[in-house]
């Protein structure tokens, strides 16, 4: 008797400790979950997009920066913090068979111009002052609030680059170029000026690492679509409108985010896998040695999706009908 009752008190306690034990890991859980909703520390999102490329055959530029413009709204960044810099108007072009769109896949699937497209900077107004202006914020006072980067230091900026470069520049209209190092000093005046709280650096050109190598601001993650002394390669060739729809290092990165949704968890570590050279031919690249947070933990969304502005409350809520509506209703 005093044996089955010592077995039952040890049984009990073994439960106690075992509920303990899972009541603890489901707190540890909830708050891994909390510290992760607030660990980037942003409170807004801002796209800056960049296409340096005038002329027909460069039509897979445009596509490119349209395919990332269309894929940053979806996911919830509105037009009001997007920067859109397009150097050439392909939907108007007179070779276009199909006028007022561009298309970035082939068979004409998906047009990516659309008819809520808002350009901030079109064909020569797309230049190095202008771009390192809008960075910078050095502006004149007249400029209209579209085609201001009007971020803080709480801010998360994704940058996209796509047109035709080199070892350590970037072509812009085929009459300028900008440098490495003039695009690590703008970061850094951005920094001194408290106008990101991180940035995301993308970039889709021949040699395109060599485009953030002279980078030294904090909390910058870059990506590149190839390695110095590397072409960056183009991708679905359409017979019917003459020439690539697209780049295939943006190509592949798009195709990774139509599967994302605003509430996914996939981090940037994902993204850095997206086009391994069996696919893009090139090698991309990619630094993460000046941002303060291990890739696993950021998430894409961070950078390619939106802050949703919420109110925690412990109080209970309750909706009251509008009388006046029912009563309307009532007499209809």
């Amino acid at each position: 008797m005093v044996a089955s009752c010592f077995l039952r008190k040890c049984l009990t306690a073994l439960a106690g400790l075992l509920l303990l034990s899972f009541g603890s890991l489901a707190a540890s859980q909830i708050e891994d979950q909390t510290e992760q909703f607030f660990r980037s520390g942003h409170t807004n999102n801002w796209a800056v997009l960049v296409c340096t490329s005038r002329f027909w055959f460069n039509y897979r530029h445009v596509a490119n920066t349209l395919s990332v413009y269309r894929s940053v709204k979806r996911l919830g960044i509105p037009d009001s913090h997007i920067v859109l810099m397009l150097a050439d108007d392909m939907a108007c072009n007179p070779r276009n068979p199909k006028p007022a769109t561009v298309f970035s896949h082939k068979n004409m699937e998906l047009n990516v111009y659309g008819d809520d497209v808002e350009v901030d900077y079109r064909s020569y107004e797309v230049t190095v002052e202008n771009f390192l202006r809008v960075l910078t914020g050095r502006i004149p006072p007249s400029t209209p609030r579209s085609k201001r980067l009007l971020s803080d230091d709480r801010s998360n900026i994704l940058i996209y680059m796509t047109g035709h470069g080199g070892n350590g520049f970037l072509k812009f209209q085929d009459s300028e170029e900008i440098t490495n190092i003039e695009l690590a000093d703008a970061f850094e005046q951005m920094w001194q000026k408290r106008r990101y709280n991180e940035l995301l650096f993308i970039i889709d050109t021949c040699q395109g690492a060599s485009m953030y190598e002279r980078f030294y601001s904090p909390n910058i993650m870059a990506l590149a679509s190839s390695q110095v002394g590397e072409d960056s390669l183009s991708h679905q060739p359409d017979p019917a409108i003459g020439v690539h729809l697209m780049d295939r290092y943006t190509f592949y990165v798009l195709e990774f985010l139509e599967e994302i949704n605003p509430a996914s968890q996939t981090n940037m570590n994902d993204l850095f896998q997206v086009c391994p050279k069996s696919l893009c031919v090139s090698t991309p690249g990619h630094r993460t040695d000046l941002f303060q947070r291990d890739p696993k933990n950021v998430l894409i969304t961070d950078f390619f999706g939106s802050v949703r502005k919420v109110e925690i409350t412990t109080e209970t809520i309750r909706l009251q009908p509008d009388l006046g509506n029912m009563e309307s209703r009532n007499q209809s």
